[in-house]
């Protein structure tokens, strides 16, 4: 008997039909008629939220790197990620709308009462009039060299589970002065993949210092997908205890019964918080031309 076969594969849905254990899949796209008429294959669309105005770093998105702004090399590798339809700047000042537009770069400008980023997001997606079921991955306009890869897998969840509302990225943890270190978030997480905690505390707590097995430890990366009828919800959500105690955004949607899924990756994140991290960056990137 044959059966439907939908597959996702290299950021791509196919479909057909297996005959014997044998299937014949070919892109979806290349069917303009035929039984799987009715499906909707939903966007990717990167938004990367970026201000003007902190408290630690005054204009950092146009900060310059090697000549361009920090903005501008963002959207440039975000360009270069093969599942993402449609990459938007979300601002709120107008010098970096002016900075997006004189490399050809897209953007939608924001209140500037937004309380987080994640509330930026949402307004940027409804201004973008995005389908409930498209995927909005929120990458971060402070991480400059980020790898293309980590867009990838995090957004592919969402896209091979359309009931999934939300997935992040995590990275074992290798240095042990992060396990302590408040300002990287840690996580646990079920045998599912779905996040059942992040803290600023070491979590896992080894009760017995003497046990011979250590704990595994892993970090959060701020890197989000969402679903666009999903982040709409989020926001108007309440604040979470755990969240006002942790001072963590999605710990939110975990209070409220919301499925997170997270990904490992082998990638680490690299942000510019202060005009200090700038040299960082540029040793980085004069390293990875050499």
């Amino acid at each position: 008997m044959d059966c439907l076969v939908i597959a996702f594969y290299q950021g791509a849905l196919y479909h057909g039909l297996q005959e014997k254990g044998n299937p014949m899949l070919l892109p979806l796209q290349e069917y303009p008629q035929g039984p799987l008429m009715h499906l909707s294959v939903p966007k990717v669309v990167a938004i990367i939220p970026a201000r003007y105005h902190s408290n630690r770093f005054e204009g950092k998105p146009l900060a310059l790197i090697q000549g361009k702004p920090m903005i501008q090399h963002v959207v440039e590798r975000a360009r270069r990620v093969p599942i993402l339809s449609q990459v938007v700047v979300a601002t709120d000042d107008e010098r970096i709308a002016t900075a997006v537009t004189s490399f050809g770069g897209s953007w939608v400008m924001t209140r500037r009462d937004h309380a987080t980023g994640t509330d930026r997001l949402a307004e940027a997606a409804q201004l973008l009039a995005l389908d409930e079921q498209d995927i909005i991955v929120n990458i971060q306009g402070d991480q400059p060299i980020f790898p293309s890869e980590i867009v990838e897998q995090v957004a592919r969840p969402l896209v091979e589970e359309p009931s999934l509302p939300m997935s992040t990225l995590i990275y074992k943890i290798i240095r042990p002065e992060e396990i302590t270190d408040p300002n990287h978030v840690k996580t646990v997480f079920d045998c599912h993949g779905n996040a059942l905690y992040f803290s600023r505390s070491p979590i896992p707590f080894q009760r017995d210092p003497g046990e011979l097995q250590q704990p595994t430890y892993y970090k959060h990366l701020g890197l989000y997908a969402y679903r666009k009828g999903f982040l709409t919800t989020f926001v108007s959500l309440p604040e979470g205890q755990w969240e006002r105690f942790e001072k963590l955004e999605q710990l939110r949607a975990l209070e409220f019964g919301y499925t997170i899924r997270v990904v490992l990756t082998d990638h680490d994140s690299v942000e510019v918080d202060t005009p200090k991290d700038l040299e960082r960056v540029e040793q980085l990137l004069q390293a990875a031309s050499v």
